[in-house]
């Protein structure tokens, strides 16, 4: 039987910071293939980026098809002497396997191979199974699961209820489940006056003022949370000027937002919020002020239902306890699956994720197989309208 654990370790010896593989997605279609999975290698690149290579691996031709969606690229490793264990040798030391992916989420691929070896020893479901595997989540995103999704749309697949793999556990695994994610949404300001002497002002319009009134403004709360969502949050990371003079105000101010949204907001409804505010503010002091924007992803919500209560019935039957529903973190894959099917997230503690000396207890990636095994025998058993 397939060590969720050894082949956990496997991969985290690959070391696959985005978009680079560094032979990954071999170790998973090799494993899949000995299973019986029909195995599609799809190397995408978008013009102007790197290529990326993704797999795509089916289990059989009937529907229901359940897909696990998962990825085996990792952020870097920052400052390599900070690690106590060198991020790609995946040592375990008391019980614990550390590494740059053992958390965010080489263990839950490993996983999802382990579970599916599991199902199969007692026979073939009446379904199909499948695994979407990327190398470019934690990248620029075109190059992965969105691309690989147009792929299947164009070869007919169909895609029934996907889990993904992303460790959304809080203190033990599976004790969350991520039933939707807040959007992602990205804003610059600049604000054009007019440059002066500094002892002038009065010939000048400093835009630093009126930047500032506008960040002021645009800082006050969005919402008050919805039924599946806490607030949304407006946070500004930049505040420049870039004006190495100091008797001159300068001509230009710029700064920059990132937005989490709930569902109470789309992309447009908030860029006409920020263009009303700018436009209130720039008449009572005077300037302009362009925005910029760019959206990585829209909120979405997986309303509970048989699915979700799939899930929770069978990861109480392996824990002993109903895990919670959640939408809180930041983005993942997600928000592109749930454009063609039902999806949720679970997986393993994720305190670790993006750290120095990332890991996970050996304990928790075999509590996951059970997870995934118990999700897998309940779905076919009786599969969700």
């Amino acid at each position: 039987m397939i060590d969720a654990v050894a082949l956990s370790q496997d991969l985290i010896r690959c070391p696959s910071v985005t978009p680079k593989d560094e032979g990954a997605i071999a170790i998973v279609e090799k494993a899949l293939t000995a299973l019986g999975f029909t195995c599609k290698r799809m190397r995408l690149q978008a013009p102007g980026s790197e290529a990326v290579e993704n797999l795509y691996a089916r289990l059989g031709t009937a529907s229901p098809n359940f897909c696990f969606a998962g990825h085996t690229d990792v952020v870097p490793v920052g400052d390599a002497k900070a690690w106590r264990h060198d991020p790609f040798k995946a040592e375990i030391v008391d019980g614990t396997l550390y590494g740059r992916g053992a958390a965010d989420m080489k263990s839950a691929v490993a996983c999802f191979i382990a579970a599916v070896e599991r199902v199969l020893a007692r026979g073939k479901p009446k379904g199909s199974i499948s695994l979407l595997i990327t190398g470019d989540e934690e990248g620029i995103n075109i190059n992965g699961t969105k691309a690989v999704l147009d792929v299947l749309r164009k070869d007919g697949e169909r895609i029934d209820h996907c889990l993904v793999g992303e460790p959304t556990a809080t203190a033990r695994t599976a004790d969350t489940i991520k039933i939707g994610r807040r959007g992602s949404m990205k804003v610059t300001l600049t604000v054009t006056g007019v440059q002066g002497h500094t002892a002038y002002p009065q010939n000048a319009l400093n835009p630093i003022p009126i930047l500032a009134a506008l960040v002021m403004k645009l800082s006050e709360p969005l919402d008050s949370g919805s039924a599946h969502f806490q607030p949304s949050t407006l946070v500004f990371t930049t505040f420049d000027v870039g004006n190495p003079a100091g008797n001159v105000s300068p001509a230009q101010a710029r700064a920059s937002c990132n937005i989490r949204f709930n569902d109470l907001h789309t992309p447009e409804s908030l860029l006409r919020r920020i263009e009303k505010i700018a436009d209130e503010i720039t008449h009572e002091y005077g300037g302009e002020c362009a925005i910029e924007h760019s959206v990585s992803g829209v909120s979405f919500v997986t309303q509970p239902g048989p699915f979700t209560e799939l899930l929770s019935t069978a990861i109480a039957s392996v824990t002993g306890a109903m895990p919670q529903f959640s939408t809180t973190g930041g983005t993942s894959d997600a928000r592109f699956i749930k454009d063609i099917c039902p999806v949720a997230e679970i997986g393993v503690p994720g305190g670790t994720m993006h750290k120095v000396d990332e890991c996970v207890p050996v304990e928790e990636i075999n509590r996951l197989v059970d997870v995934y095994e118990s999700i897998l025998t309940s779905y076919f058993a009786n599969p969700p309208g």
